[in-house]
């Protein structure tokens, strides 16, 4: 069931939870949650799309994993290219051979123009630094409101309600 049939079943449940009340005022809540539960599908439609939630955070879950998979997968193809050029250049500087032509591909040592080695950051003058924007530590505003402190700028906000579904 989507979500959108779900919020029609709330409405429809609302819509008649209040003609039952207008007719009559004095009606008991199990009375009234009765005749609701026997007129509309409201729990079944809210159980089948927390029942797909679920289904949503198994696959996610899945995906998860697979992914960290692949993302190991890829580290050591990259390592293995990685050797494998290393190997290829330490051959051609060893044997002396400037140049390979192929049919699909063509390889040849070149230099490299020079690039910067950093030996000691504390003396490299400020102005080759490229200043960060400052970020706010949510966390530690967090704490120490809880402790107590007074933080100008900052407040707990209103709790809210959320959704806690178990599956065990």
């Amino acid at each position: 069931m989507s979500i959108y049939l779900l919020t029609e079943e709330a409405a429809r449940f609302s819509e008649l939870r209040r003609r039952l009340i207008e007719a009559d005022p004095d009606i008991d809540e199990t009375t009234l949650l009765d005749t609701l539960e026997g007129a509309t599908n409201l729990k079944e439609a809210l159980g089948e799309v927390v029942r797909s939630a679920l289904e949503d955070e198994a696959m996610l879950s899945g995906l998860k994993g697979r992914l960290d998979d692949l993302k190991v997968r890829l580290e050591r193809i990259r390592h293995r290219i990685e050797k494998k050029r290393e190997v290829a250049l330490a051959v051609m500087e060893e044997t002396g051979l400037e140049k390979l032509c192929e049919p699909d591909f063509t390889v040849s040592l070149r230099i490299s123009p020079p690039g910067v080695a950093i030996t000691s950051e504390e003396d490299i003058p400020e102005w080759f630094w490229i200043p960060q924007a400052p970020k706010l530590d949510k966390r530690a505003i967090l704490d120490a409101i809880k402790a107590g402190t007074a933080v100008s700028g900052a407040q707990l906000s209103n709790s809210k309600v959320s959704l806690a579904v178990r599956t065990r």
